[in-house]
């Protein structure tokens, strides 16, 4: 199956997708197959992102069973810079991991991916406390961080890819909807779960074991996720993994440096975007406004219904339509929206969910459309390490580092930096975007 745009100077990509041939359009059905494939992608989306949120969220509970517990403060602090370390280590995951599903296929990659978050995930939640085997315990954490990071680095940007190589041409908005949902479900689990338990175990009990049981239900969430993708259809043929070389992928990855470059940025701009509504702004009413805890989170919990939501309506309304279209439109709403943050400059929980709520639409559209996007911009020999590459480094630069420039700018006083910055990313992510799709060519959708 060939996906191509109206660009002139683009160069088609064949698919290998199990989907019937001249099954293509808004209409194109999806076989049992793809549809397998799809759950198991989705759902490896949902535990990535699960895992992920639980870690910060429980960051209190696991500094001081991990690192010397004479200061709370102190070790709840170390235990968030190993959460950090993790960003740091997601371009690295693009970049071997991208780099092999290029040279071996999707579908073994895919399961690498789950494997190692399951895995890790599972010792994290059994690892002796601080106290019984020493600084042993904080080094077992970091490792595991760095391979969490290594795994979240493929997971996203290559299962879109995947997904997006699996289903029938002209099926994209679905498949950007359908991704983030997932992804979303994963990251409402996350605060779900965490809340259920502390409320049936309390505080004491979380503090001394419970932060381990919502670790426990990650894993086995893990292992389903894995059976699911052993059936993975693979996208890739025999004979392009043969001609794939590590040297050829990284040829052709030179060659589409600027698609690289506008990923960076597509990705970075709806990261910084996503971290400062989720993590920056609700930190800041917690921190620097002292708003009421329980009132700050149940705001979040109603954002993330919204993204969970959204994003399968998005999907539905963008399937059969131009992706660059609805990309560009989208990314243009960003740059006011992004501004509704300084109205709250004051505490009061009213304005807070005035500015949290009030820019849930333009989030919920840029976070569902980007990795499809991004995907797009780069040709199937060399997708996984390029869009992986791209969106490795753009996380790390961009997102991992919102929420904190978010209150760091507010510390000082002069809040409206940070709008002015996510704007200026924005337009960025246009301006490359463009000039991508004018160099290379765009090899997904229209």
């Amino acid at each position: 199956m060939l996906h191509t745009t109206t660009t002139d100077n683009v160069v088609p990509s064949p698919h290998t997708s199990p989907s019937a041939p001249g099954n293509t359009g808004k209409n194109a059905k999806f076989t049992p197959e793809v549809r397998k494939g799809l759950l198991g992608l989705g759902l490896g989306n949902a535990l990535e992102w699960y895992d992920w949120m639980v870690f910060g969220l429980l960051s209190a509970f696991i500094g001081p069973n991990f690192f010397p517990n004479t200061d709370p403060l102190s070790a709840t602090l170390n235990a968030l810079a190993v959460f950090a370390v993790g960003f740091a280590f997601r371009p690295l995951g693009g970049i071997l991991l991208g780099t092999l599903a290029d040279r071996i296929g999707r579908r073994r990659v895919m399961l690498l991916s789950i494997m190692l978050m399951a895995g890790t995930t599972l010792i994290i939640a059994v690892t002796p406390n601080y106290e019984t085997i020493g600084p042993a315990a904080g080094i077992i954490l970091l490792v595991c961080r760095v391979l969490q990071g290594i795994s979240t680095g493929i997971e996203a940007p290559l299962s879109t890819s995947h997904a997006v190589e699996l289903a029938p041409e002209g099926r994209e908005g679905y498949v950007a909807g359908i991704m983030s949902f997932y992804v979303n479900i994963g990251i409402l689990l996350a605060s779900l779960i965490s809340f259920l338990c502390s409320l049936v175990l309390g505080g004491a009990a979380m503090a001394e074991w419970g932060w381990r049981v919502p670790f426990i239900i990650g894993a086995l969430f893990g292992f389903v996720v894995l059976y699911l993708r052993r059936s993975l259809p693979e996208t890739l043929k025999a004979e392009e993994m043969a001609t794939n070389t590590p040297r050829a992928v990284w040829s052709g990855v030179r060659k589409h440096w600027l698609s690289v470059l506008a990923i960076i940025f597509v990705v970075g701009a709806a990261q910084a975007y996503n971290y400062a509504w989720n993590v920056g702004l609700p930190s800041a009413a917690r921190s620097g406004f002292k708003e009421d805890p329980t009132a700050v989170f149940a705001l979040t919990t109603i954002l993330g219904v919204i993204l969970v939501v959204g994003s399968w309506i998005i999907g539905k309304l963008a399937d059969g339509k131009a992706m660059s279209k609805w990309f560009l439109v989208t990314r243009i709403l960003a740059i006011p929206s992004v501004f509704l943050m300084l109205m709250y400059v004051q505490p009061g929980i009213g304005g807070f969910a005035a500015v949290l709520l009030g820019g849930s639409i333009v989030l919920v559209l840029n976070m569902t459309l980007y990795n499809v996007v991004s995907s797009s911009l780069m040709p199937k020999n060399i997708r996984g390490t390029g869009v992986a590459l791209g969106y490795g480094i753009g996380v790390a630069l961009f997102g991992g580092t919102a929420s904190y420039l978010l209150v760091w700018f507010q510390s000082l006083n002069i809040s409206w930096v940070f709008p002015v910055y996510v704007a200026v990313l924005s337009i960025l992510s246009i301006v490359f975007y463009l000039a991508a799709r004018r160099t290379n060519g765009i090899f997904v959708g229209k």
